[in-house]
């Protein structure tokens, strides 16, 4: 049973009538959900997860942000899935049909609003999203926008196309078919007709050359590979690029799009990203990688025992300052070091490990709660413990595509993970019936009850 003192935080949805997603309006302590995607734990760990907890809630490790936060991730191109979100955060009121009515609520102009990453592919439309996190910003939002493997790899991929070398070019063919309705996108809106004359592309033999790895690629590859990846992961990673490579012209193809049009599209997209009278020069400007609030750790993905070491010796102002600086020049690097791991990392085998050491190095430099998104799920956010340390993983299937490839029938997306000041965690999803209930009194108590199932 939730206390009546908490109620103030349920149900605070304004213009509600003006999305689509459906949204939870009841509240449930988070250990109770009914489906076990609620609460995990690293099953390399011996003790119940109701220990875990227990143990951790005791200690005097937490430190509450100073201010309201809402994190949202993994939006992939879903403008609507985005705002239907920022009215589930109570942070915004929508006040029309049209993208830009909405304002921010007297809660909203005091919190901070941090995006986990992934704004780009999937969905139907990657500047609609990003127009709709421009117009947040000039509302006054307070916003941090953290760096996805999706739009990252997309900056490394066309970045790569001016920088040939053996170690980077295939990034681009390497982003594989993702990107396809953001470069269709750009071509529609800006290319189409007279309008895309100056970005007239070479011939066809050209653009192969320009936009595909050379031949000898595959032979030198792993050679400076193998310095920076395991074994394991080059084997994966080249298996991958190889098959795009047969297979990316195709993949255009399908799309009524021909190489020509995605050169071109590469050549506009340059303009409206990268040149300082860019329509979207912004975006990439504010792009960092993590953020810390408190003792709570905001990343797109996750860390490892080198990325926990990096954070503890240097800090996260330094942690983002040298994420900014490979990303312009030293891309090799940025997308196979533990940097790029921490966009890209999903606990796997061929990932970069972390381990109870990386655990101890993140206590130590003051965190003890990683908030993310990159693994999808779809039943709402889960608390996942991984090598004791607790883990908010926040990517609930949002945008509309992914919702029909993994066939979730419960409408369109909408999810925000809030973490307020006084002590207590929401999650609110779309995909689940009530809004689920962090708060360390609360589920202390419920762990005096809980047993393992």
């Amino acid at each position: 049973m939730i206390p009546e003192k908490y109620n103030k935080y349920f149900n605070r949805y304004y213009g509600k009538q003006w999305i689509n997603a459906r949204l939870p309006s009841k509240p449930q302590v988070w250990l109770m959900g009914p489906y076990e995607q609620s609460i995990k734990k690293d099953t390399k760990i011996t003790r119940t997860i109701a220990c875990e907890i227990k143990a951790h809630l005791e200690s005097d490790s937490w430190v509450w942000p100073n201010q309201t936060i809402y994190f949202f991730s993994d939006m992939h191109a879903d403008a609507d899935a985005f705002i239907a979100s920022l009215v589930a955060s109570g942070g915004v009121k929508k006040t029309g049909s049209k993208d830009k009515q909405f304002k921010l609520t007297a809660e909203g102009k005091k919190a901070r609003f941090i995006l986990g990453g992934d704004y780009f592919d999937k969905g139907p439309s990657t500047l609609r999203l990003l127009d709709v996190i421009k117009l947040l910003i000039d509302k006054g939002g307070d916003v941090v926008i953290l760096a996805g493997n999706h739009d990252t790899r997309t900056l490394i991929g066309i970045r790569s196309l001016s920088r040939r070398h053996i170690s980077t070019e295939h990034f681009f063919v390497r982003m594989g078919f993702k990107p396809i309705s953001l470069f269709k996108e750009i071509y529609e809106r800006y290319l189409k007709g007279k309008k895309g004359k100056k970005y007239k592309a070479p011939g066809i033999k050209k653009c192969r050359k320009k936009l595909f790895p050379s031949k000898n690629w595959v032979k030198k590859f792993p050679d400076i590979a193998r310095q920076q990846v395991s074994q394991i992961a080059l084997q994966k990673d080249m298996k991958r690029t190889i098959e795009k490579i047969d297979n990316f012209e195709q993949w255009y193809t399908d799309e009524n799009m021909s190489l020509k049009q995605i050169y071109s599209a590469v050549k506009k997209w340059k303009e409206l990203f990268l040149y300082p009278k860019g329509k979207y020069y912004w975006f990439f400007k504010h792009l960092q990688l993590a953020s810390k609030e408190g003792s709570f750790f905001f990343v797109h993905a996750g860390v490892d025992d080198l990325s926990a070491k990096m954070i503890r010796n240097h800090g996260i102002k330094k942690l983002n300052k040298q994420f900014r600086k490979k990303l312009k020049s030293e891309l090799f690097d940025l997308y196979y070091g533990p940097l790029g791991n921490m966009i890209r990392t999903k606990y796997r085998n061929c990932d970069r490990h972390f381990t109870k050491k990386g655990a101890l190095m993140m206590y130590n430099s003051g965190i003890n709660t990683i908030v993310h998104g990159h693994r999808n799920l779809y039943y709402g956010q889960r608390i996942m413990l991984r090598k004791g340390l607790f883990n908010f993983e926040c990517d609930t299937s949002l945008d509309i595509n992914t919702r029909k490839k993994e066939g979730i029938v419960h409408g369109p997306g909408a999810s925000v993970t809030i973490i307020h000041p006084n002590k207590i965690i929401l999650g609110i999803s779309s995909d689940y019936p009530y809004i689920k209930v962090f708060e360390p009194e609360l589920t202390l108590k419920l762990c005096e009850l809980y047993k393992e199932r």
